[in-house]
This record gives C-alpha cells, structure tokens and sequence, in this order.
C-alpha cells in the first residue's frame, strides 16, 4: 500500500484502541486518490467517526500509518499539524458553530484563518448562504437556528474555502430530503473542482445519488473492501474533471 502513485490519504494497517478498551479500529488498510468522492457506511457504533477523526487529524492511531499529502502525520511534529488541517474541510455531527459570531461570520471563519482579505471574502460567503438557502439569516446567531439550518451553515464553513479534503459526519441526517440532494449536488461540485470527498451516512438512499462514487463499509471496526476499488484510482470520465 505504501507509496501509491497520486494518492492524498493512505491508511496501512491502523488501529485505535481509547485507553484500555478493546480497539475501535483494526488494519484498516485503504487508499484515497484526489478528485475522487467516497460514502462511509456501517452500523451504529461500527467505528465510523473514530474513522473520520483520524481523517482530519483529531486523533493519531494507536498503531499503523497515516500519510496525507505525501506526509507521515505519525511522526510530523504537533506544530506542522495545523497546516495540515487548513487543507482539510470537516462537517462535524454535532455542527461546532461558534455561538458569538453571526451566520456569515462562521462561514467566512476558514477565509479568514487563511488570510484572504476582507474586501475578498464578502461575496463568496453571500454566494455560499444564498445556495444553502441562508441569505437571509446571514446576520443571526446560531442559537437562534433550527437544526437544519446550523447543518447547513455547518456545509457552508467546510466548503467555503475549497478544501483539498472534505470529510463530512452525516451530514444530511437534520434537513429534509430535498435539501439533502442539494447538499449531496454541493459536495459533488466541489469534487468535480478536485476536491476529495468522504462522506458518512446511514442513509443508504445517498448512496445511488453519486454515480461516480465509491463505497467503503465498516464493520465492527474492520473496512470490507471486496472490489479493491480503495486500492487504485478509480477510473473516471476526464471531462468531469
């Protein structure tokens, strides 16, 4: 596995165990490629968001090789870690809004870590609230959001910035079926600009709704790969890319 030609993400043999427990994770082996979008499936407490966590480099394994970007994140000292995560948009479950700072300033967040300058950032994020639906929230706080629309203003703050990875925890699972399939056509969007998509979901309606995508199944903390599709770049129509 080691080595894959144009790989983004490689996972060799992990594992994660939380303190003295029984592992969470066990020689989970895959490879992700860019420009490629993946679903994350698997029963409740299959290890899923354990998986993400150590995607977007919230948790270092108990054992195994992590590489991003051409990179050991195992042995890469903590400081050069939030390099790494500004590449790395994330849709958490429970949304991690910051309660003080308004809906259009949530969003522009990642713009601003990255410095863009402010006479930059005004129009991306109008135009990213008016695709979620948003626009006219722009000013509100998040408490004063339902479920669904932190969800989206959620969406919105991890693909502002065109992240090389995307990585996103169930994601439609508090908007209504059609504001699913918008999202769902967002993350597709940003995939055919080259970015990676991971998604997590239960919802195995999602599945079909992204022809191109590729599967990965979690079963008590093991990756079932039959195909070997998670081995070697997926064979993809160049004029979407």
């Amino acid at each position: 596995m080691s080595g894959s030609d144009g790989a983004i993400v490689q996972f060799d043999n992990v594992g994660l165990r939380y303190g003295a427990d029984a592992e969470v994770l066990s020689d989970v082996s895959f490879t992700l490629f860019p420009g490629s979008f993946y679903f994350l499936t698997g029963a409740s407490g299959a290890g899923k968001t354990s998986l993400l966590r150590l995607l977007y480099l919230a948790q270092r394994p108990t054992r195994g090789v992590v590489r991003m970007f051409g990179t050991d994140t195992i042995t890469v000292p903590r400081g050069h870690l939030p390099g790494f995560r500004r590449r790395i948009g994330v849709v958490f479950q429970d949304f991690r809004l910051v309660p003080h700072l308004s809906v259009s300033d949530n969003v522009a967040l990642p713009l601003r870590i990255s410095g863009v300058a402010e006479a930059d950032i005004r129009k991306p994020v109008a135009d990213m609230l008016a695709w979620v639906g948003l626009d006219q929230r722009a000013g509100a706080f998040p408490a004063t959001l339902s479920g669904g629309e932190q969800q989206r203003v959620a969406i919105a703050r991890a693909v502002i910035a065109r992240p090389e990875v995307l990585v996103a925890d169930e994601p439609t699972g508090n908007v209504d079926p059609d504001m699913a399939l918008k999202l769902l056509r967002l993350f597709e969007a940003l995939n055919r600009l080259g970015t990676t998509v991971v998604v997590a979901t239960h919802d195995v309606h999602l599945l079909q709704k992204v022809p191109d995508s590729l599967i990965m199944r979690l079963d008590r903390g093991r990756l079932s790969d039959p195909t070997g599709a998670l081995r070697y770049p997926p064979r993809r129509d160049p004029a979407v890319l």
